[in-house]
């Protein structure tokens, strides 16, 4: 089976001292119209020693980095010879996609994100545009050799009596959990206020008295691009709030909105530019804040609810559907794991806040109120009730047969991948460096 590393060697740098027989800039690999970098190759193992804790040299650690590039830079040849076309709007969408996941890992601190790259959020994103581009083109290439590969219960059976009870993968642990969810009401003379400042803002820009972008670094509440001047860059339609779309793409060039609300507050947009069906925008984001007193009140009206269930006067679903706020609480309350659809959360789904009560509760137990920062920035309040709680475990075909199914799936497909990569070898022009001649992987695709 090809071995697989970790696609964050594209995103770091930092590398190691090449052979002294090969100057760092040598081109080592040559795959189609792509290639390989010795400095590639050395960004790529010093990572992977960093990520792995390898303490010495080693070549064939050193090679399986290099199989993995020649790999990735053959999946991009493919995807050149598809004509396959990511958007904008796919790597844009992406790119925002695993910021929020960063945020939520770390409660929405985007300043400790930026700590710990040293640097701002926005050249976080525009460092990731070419990885995510690059990851984006392999995935299609992928799905398009795996399309049609699927896998039966004899197969997910075979698989573990292949691979054996003891080598099966270990799965985190899991919790379960409901929520009650309220959110403090804004009063109207908080959003009379948040819509002057904007529309004051605005009336400073057309004056010319301070540049749009100035204002979005001092005020807007978007940790994603406030750091960049407000700045989303080209987008297309069906990636916004549809209201903010609506004004966006009727605004001419250089043009400032007047104020649109949407579920993340509201804001001024400013065109840049426009191309086709896409269009270069900058925003500020204003979001009304509740006050103290009204947070006081929520947080007591959650308090009296979790007294009626401690009291069982009603069971925690009757009291999700009779007082949470979550449109989803015709669930019973159950929250649904977004990246799983299902009702299971490990540490690493979700956020700090939600993960430091839940681990400190037992099942059946009901917490007190707890902040909670939903996508959009809102801050609401909630009682959490733990389900369950499974420990890490060894995967069985009893508790976890999705979780093996997916691993022979996978495995299934990495073999068709294999094979794929045998045959494409044969039709397409690959030239590896005399120093890398020795490495397993250029016998076993049998690279001339």
């Amino acid at each position: 089976m090809m071995r697989v590393i970790s696609f964050c060697i594209l995103f770091i740098a930092g590398f190691l001292s090449a052979k002294a027989q090969t100057p760092i800039d040598a081109i080592i690999a040559i795959i189609g119209k792509e290639i390989v970098l010795q400095s590639d190759l050395e960004k790529a193992y010093a990572e992977y020693t960093a990520q792995f804790a390898v303490q010495d040299e080693d070549d064939d650690e050193r090679c399986a980095v290099f199989e993995h590039l020649v790999f990735t830079k053959l999946m991009l040849h493919q995807a050149d010879v598809d004509s396959i076309v990511i958007t904008e709007q796919q790597l844009e969408g992406t790119i925002n996609w695993r910021m929020n996941q960063f945020l939520g890992m770390v409660g929405g601190d985007a300043r400790q994100i930026e700590r710990h790259f040293g640097k701002s959020i926005a050249e976080i994103k525009k460092d990731m545009r070419d990885p995510v581009r690059d990851q984006l083109y392999i995935e299609e290439v992928q799905e398009k050799i795996t399309a049609n590969i699927a896998i039966t219960p004899s197969e997910v059976k075979a698989f573990v009596t292949r691979v054996g009870v003891d080598s099966m993968p270990m799965v985190p642990a899991t919790y379960e959990f409901g929520h009650i969810l309220k959110t403090p009401p804004v009063s109207e003379a908080e959003i009379a206020t948040i819509k002057e400042r904007l529309e004051s803002y605005r009336e400073r820009v057309l004056r010319s008295e301070i540049k749009f972008e100035t204002l979005a670094r001092l005020h807007s509440d978007d940790p994603g691009t406030a750091n960049k001047g407000g700045r989303l860059g080209f987008v297309e339609r069906g990636v916004l709030y549809p209201e903010f779309e609506a004004v966006a793409f009727n605004l001419r060039s250089g043009e400032v909105s007047n104020v649109v609300k949407t579920r993340a507050g509201y804001h001024i947009i400013q065109l840049h530019e426009r191309r086709g069906e896409s269009i270069d925008i900058s925003h500020i984001l204003l979001q009304p804040k509740p006050s103290a007193e009204e947070q006081v009140r929520t947080i007591e009206f959650l308090d009296s609810v979790r007294q009626v269930i401690l009291d069982q006067k009603m069971d925690f679903s009757e009291a999700a559907l009779l007082f949470s706020e979550d449109p989803n609480k015709l669930s019973g309350g159950w929250v649904i794991n977004p990246y799983s659809l299902s009702t299971k959360f490990d540490k690493e789904s979700l956020d700090q806040t939600t993960f430091a009560t839940l681990s400190k509760l037992i099942p059946g137990e009901l917490s007190t109120p707890v902040v909670f920062i939903n996508d959009d920035g809102v801050t609401s309040y909630r009682l959490l009730y733990l389900r369950s709680r499974v420990a890490a475990h060894k995967a069985n075909l009893v508790e976890d047969y999705d979780v093996i199914k997916t691993a022979a799936l996978e495995e299934k497909k990495n073999k068709a991948i294999e094979r794929w990569v045998l045959n494409k070898v044969k039709t397409t022009s690959i030239k590896i460096h005399d120093n890398y001649k020795h490495c397993d992987f250029v016998t076993r695709w049998q690279i001339n």
